[in-house]
């Protein structure tokens, strides 16, 4: 069984194809666990075989999973609602569109230029935070599971975290912002939405591509920026108490699964 996951504000959210189970540490010190079945988009078993649109389904459902996980916590504890996150993803947005309207200078410098400037608020924003530390421990509570190894000593980085999307990512969207703009399209909504779903599909085909060829000299081109991202700033050594509840985390979803825990 493949794992996804993130972490939370106090805690870590796992997903499988079909569930989900989040724990959350609470102010009193015990760990709060929730779970349920994932939502299912329609049309599904049918797009799931549609190249392109199936990543943008698969990414659709993981994030539909969010509300659920609010309102079954009751409690601000999806990452979005860190007020330090939030301001830092303000400023990467307003910088982003600053950049873009310059009409100044190669286009593809400035979609280069825009991509890095997009990430250095949030980068510097979650080093060794709260939420780095257990979006390590949510790394390790997979390793483990994946190699049914001891958490603790597991690796930080994983080839499968999001953070691996952002240079199939930076290449679709240069790919698609370039064809918008010579078709002259780029200030068009609905071509500017449609494109954009093109790059978010294109991406996710090439990050499914990339897992499944881990050695590919291209997939490890690729993946080396996720993983530089990682060991630098999206995750952070986690403390016991942090890996108890990424374990927690994992133990519900298994046991929705219907699969014995390792450990």
């Amino acid at each position: 069984m493949q794992l996804g996951g993130m972490a939370l504000r106090d805690g870590v959210l796992l997903q499988s194809d079909g569930h989900w189970a989040a724990a959350v540490r609470e102010e009193d010190g015990g760990i709060r666990v929730v779970s349920g079945a994932k939502p299912r988009l329609p049309g599904r078993e049918a797009l799931r075989h549609v190249p392109v649109v199936r990543g943008v389904v698969r990414l659709g459902e993981a994030l539909a999973v969010l509300p659920s996980v609010r309102r079954a916590t009751g409690a601000p504890v999806l990452p979005q609602e860190d007020p330090r996150l939030l301001a830092a993803t303000a400023a990467s947005a307003a910088a982003t569109v600053a950049l873009r309207a310059v009409g100044r200078g190669s286009p593809v410098l400035r979609e280069l230029a825009a991509a890095g400037v997009s990430l250095a608020p949030v980068l510097l924003a979650l080093r060794d935070s709260r939420l780095s530390r257990y979006h390590g421990a949510e790394h390790k509570s997979v390793a483990a599971y994946e190699g049914a190894a001891d958490p603790a000593t597991a690796g930080r980085e994983h080839p499968r975290c999001g953070t691996n999307l952002v240079a199939p990512m930076m290449v679709t969207s240069l790919a698609t912002n370039l064809l918008l703009r010579a078709a002259g399209k780029e200030r068009q909504p609905l071509a500017t939405f449609v494109a954009g779903l093109v790059s978010i599909g294109t991406a996710m085909e090439l990050f499914s591509w990339m897992a499944r060829h881990q050695d590919h000299p291209l997939a490890r081109t690729l993946r080396r920026p996720g993983l530089e991202m990682q060991r630098l700033f999206t995750t952070s050594e986690p403390s016991e108490d942090q890996l108890d509840v990424a374990d927690t985390a994992l133990r519900e979803l298994l046991r929705l699964e219907g699969e014995a825990p390792t450990g």
